[in-house]
C-alpha cells in the first residue's frame, strides 16, 4: 500500500480546502440581501441570558413563553399586551408568529432560550433603496400617528424639541392614522388634539409636551390655557363633518371589524399609503428614521434647499422610550409600530 507523503497530503488538503472555499464564495455572491417588513417591536437581537446553543434545551413552547414574558415585561411595560401563537422550527431557530394591538408579526429564538430576534433578514430578495426627498425652502414635515400608541408617542418626543427649534422654517404638523386602535380614549384625545392645532395652533406644542408626559389630556387643557368654548365648538363640527363618534359607534364599520375609522385626514392617510402609526413623511415623501432627536433633524433639514442654522443645534443621541414619559429612554428604530 502506497502512504501518501506528508508534504503530499498537505497539497491535497490545501486544494480541497480552497476549492470549498471558491464554491462558497460563489454561493454567497449569489445571495441578494433585503430588509424584510417592518420588525414587531425593535431591530435588535436581546439577550435573557447565558450563552452557546444547545439543540436539546427546552421545548418551543416553554422557550416562546420566555420571549413573551420577556417582550410583556421589559419592552412592552404595561402599554400593551403580546399574545403568541403557534411555535415551530425554522432555520435551526424556533419561530412564533406574536401579536401587539393588531399588529402580527414573526419572532425568532434560539433553542436554548437565550437569544430572541424580533426581526429576521431574508437574503433572498432585492434591497429597495428609498428615493431621495425632494428639497424645499421650507420643508412640510407631518408625522402620523395614534395618540395612545406606544410607538407613535416615542417619535413625537424624538420630533418635539426639533420641531420647536426649527420654528418656522418648516410646516410641522401632526396627522392621525385613520382608524384608532385604542378605543374610546384614543378617539376623544384626537378630536381634541386636531382642534387645538386647527384652532389654536400657538398652544399645540405646549399642549403636546404636556400630553405625553403622563397622557393627561383633560389636564393638559387646563395648564395649557386652552379655551374650552373654542374647542368645543370645533370638535362638534369636526365630529359632524368626519362621523368621528357615529364611526366609533358602528362596529360594523370598523377596519377589520376591530378598529374604529377616524377620518380626519383620511386624504393624506391615502396620498402617502399610511398604514399604522407612526409614519413621517418629508415634502410628501415618506421617510424612515430613527427616532432621537438628533436622527430625526438629520432627515428634515436634508430637506432645505439650504439649511438654516438651527440645523446646527445639538441634541442628545438617546432616543425617548415608547409611551408616556419624559424621562424614558429606549432603542432609536423605525420597527416599532402600531397597525399594518
Amino acid at each position: 500500500m502506497y502512504i501518501i507523503p506528508k508534504t503530499e497530503r498537505k497539497m491535497e488538503e490545501n486544494k480541497i480546502e480552497q476549492h470549498h472555499s471558491v464554491v462558497k464564495k460563489k454561493k454567497l455572491n449569489t445571495w441578494k440581501i433585503s430588509s424584510m417588513a417592518l420588525g414587531l417591536l425593535l431591530i435588535l437581537s436581546l439577550a435573557f441570558g447565558g450563552n452557546g446553543f444547545n439543540l436539546s434545551g427546552p421545548s418551543g413552547a416553554a422557550v416562546a413563553d420566555t420571549a413573551l414574558d420577556f417582550i410583556n415585561t421589559n419592552l412592552l411595560q404595561g402599554q400593551a399586551t403580546a399574545t403568541i401563537g403557534d411555535v415551530t422550527e425554522e432555520g435551526g431557530l424556533y419561530k412564533a408568529g406574536v401579536s401587539v394591538m393588531g399588529q402580527e408579526k414573526d419572532i425568532y429564538m434560539t433553542k436554548n432560550g437565550n437569544l430572541l430576534f424580533l426581526q429576521a433578514i431574508d437574503m433572498t430578495q432585492e434591497i429597495e433603496t428609498p428615493a431621495d426627498v425632494p428639497k424645499s425652502d421650507k420643508p412640510v414635515v407631518e408625522a402620523f400617528i395614534m395618540s395612545h400608541c406606544p410607538a407613535g408617542t416615542q417619535i413625537e418626543k424624538g420630533i418635539l424639541p426639533v420641531a420647536n427649534v426649527l420654528g418656522d422654517t418648516i410646516d410641522f404638523n401632526i396627522r392621525f392614522v385613520y382608524y384608532a386602535m385604542h378605543g374610546e380614549t384614543e378617539v376623544v384625545e384626537q378630536l381634541n388634539q386636531y382642534c387645538i392645532q386647527e384652532e389654536q395652533n400657538d398652544k399645540f406644542l405646549t399642549y403636546l409636551e404636556c400630553f405625553l408626559e403622563e397622557g393627561d389630556g383633560e389636564g393638559c387643557l387646563t395648564s395649557t390655557g386652552i379655551d374650552m368654548t373654542a374647542l368645543e365648538e370645533c370638535t362638534t363640527a369636526a365630529d359632524e363633518e368626519f362621523t368621528i363618534m357615529a364611526n366609533l359607534e358602528d362596529q360594523s364599520s370598523w377596519l377589520s371589524g376591530r378598529y374604529p375609522l377616524f377620518n380626519v385626514h383620511k386624504a393624506k392617510n391615502e396620498a402617502y399609503s399610511v398604514r399604522g402609526s407612526p409614519t413621517l413623511v418629508i415634502n410628501g415623501q415618506t421617510v424612515q428614521s430613527r427616532r432621537d432627536s438628533v436622527s430625526l433633524l438629520a432627515a428634515i433639514c436634508n430637506a432645505f434647499n439650504v439649511a438654516p442654522e438651527e440645523c446646527n443645534t445639538e441634541f442628545e443621541a438617546v432616543a425617548p422610550g415608547p409611551g408616556f414619559g419624559w424621562d424614558s429612554t429606549g432603542a432609536s428604530n423605525n420597527a416599532a409600530a402600531c397597525g399594518s
